[in-house]
């Protein structure tokens, strides 16, 4: 039996999406994350840098595929790279459940098992501000 176990609510803000219409692989959208932090109670820490993006894209059907990195500066000094894809319907707007397979990797010992494990996550944005919760899959 699979067993989700909370790994935290992780929450960015994002910057005013670049739009890149009618590319091959359809509509893109690419939103720059101005501000993003993890809460929970095994990991906790802040987006690191200027990197943090996500490269948006959205299918004729309206089925939109999410491919977000980011580093993440944990409140004890580790840094951990989080990427993750997923999917949303936006065929009705930007209002739906977002869908995400979060992954994580770091080299840093306090946080190695981390690497071990396949997250999944529900979110949902308001505005510029985008919340997951974000669960470990057992």
């Amino acid at each position: 039996m699979m067993e989700l176990v909370p790994l935290g609510t992780m929450t960015a803000t994002l910057r005013k999406p670049y739009l890149l219409p009618k590319t091959p692989a359809g509509d893109r959208l690419i939103y720059e994350v101005g501000a993003a932090k993890f809460e929970g109670e095994r990991l906790r820490g802040e987006m690191h840098g200027t990197s943090s993006a996500d490269w948006l894209t959205i299918g004729p059907n309206g089925i939109a595929t999410l491919d977000v990195r980011s580093v993440l500066r944990t409140h004890d000094d580790a840094y951990v790279y989080l990427y993750y894809s997923g999917r949303v319907d936006v065929s009705n707007g930007f209002n739906a459940p977002l869908y995400a397979a979060p992954l994580f990797e770091t080299g840093d010992d306090r946080y190695r098992w981390l690497n071990s494990i396949q997250a999944v996550s529900k979110g949902v944005i308001d505005g510029q501000v985008l919340t997951y919760e974000v669960c470990e899959v057992r």
